[in-house]
């Protein structure tokens, strides 16, 4: 697997031995990616459930101006450690081992905001949705944002307060663009705490 375009193209990203990774396929990044054309330039990133990092290391390749990346498995994060040193993004990145939701509270309380919001969970296991809900409610997620998420076929991605504007299937890989809804808002609410 390596990285497709950009400042880092050509750079080989790897999964540790042992690790139950699933990276996104090369094509369907390239899809995503083609598809987010500019607007990946200059973009503040939020690589939630990130893996070894390959959707967000792709987008400081093609001119985010920085990623957050956010996984809860040590193994994988040692991993995806390395790859943004390979890849020589360390300067552009900050990587935080910790649960998905928990790391949005924190952002939130630290003022952060994202042009762009990846999301990739493990499929089919409610995280997929429950993390599409947490964004329609979290100021995180600029009201000019992006959310990229990641899929199984099939796996349903509608949510209160955001909007689907982009949806292609890949094998067995669905990837939805989300938006919010018109009239919505994150500002001033925040990530409900039941979730």
């Amino acid at each position: 697997m390596r990285v497709a375009a950009g400042e880092a193209k050509g750079k080989r990203l790897r999964v540790p031995r042992g690790v139950a990774a699933r990276p996104t396929q090369d094509r369907v990044r390239e899809a995503i990616f083609n598809a987010l054309a500019d607007r990946v330039v200059d973009a503040d990133v939020l690589d939630l459930f990130a893996g070894v990092g390959t959707l967000g290391i792709e987008a400081l390749s093609r001119g985010a101006r920085r990623s957050v990346f956010v996984e809860l498995d040590p193994r994988t994060v040692a991993g995806l450690r390395a790859n943004l040193q390979a890849a020589g993004f360390t300067g552009r990145a900050e990587v935080w081992r910790a649960d998905a939701l928990r790391a949005l509270r924190r952002l939130e309380q630290r003022g952060d905001r994202f042009h762009l919001i990846f999301l990739d969970p493990p499929y089919r296991s409610g995280w997929l949705q429950r993390a599409l809900r947490a964004l329609a409610h979290s100021p995180v997620l600029r009201d000019d944002g992006l959310v990229v998420a990641e899929g199984a076929r099939g796996e349903p991605v509608a949510v209160e307060g955001l909007e689907v504007t982009w949806q292609r299937t890949y094998g067995d890989t669905a990837v939805a663009f989300l938006r919010r809804a018109k009239g919505a808002t994150g500002e001033g609410r925040g990530v409900p705490g039941d979730l």
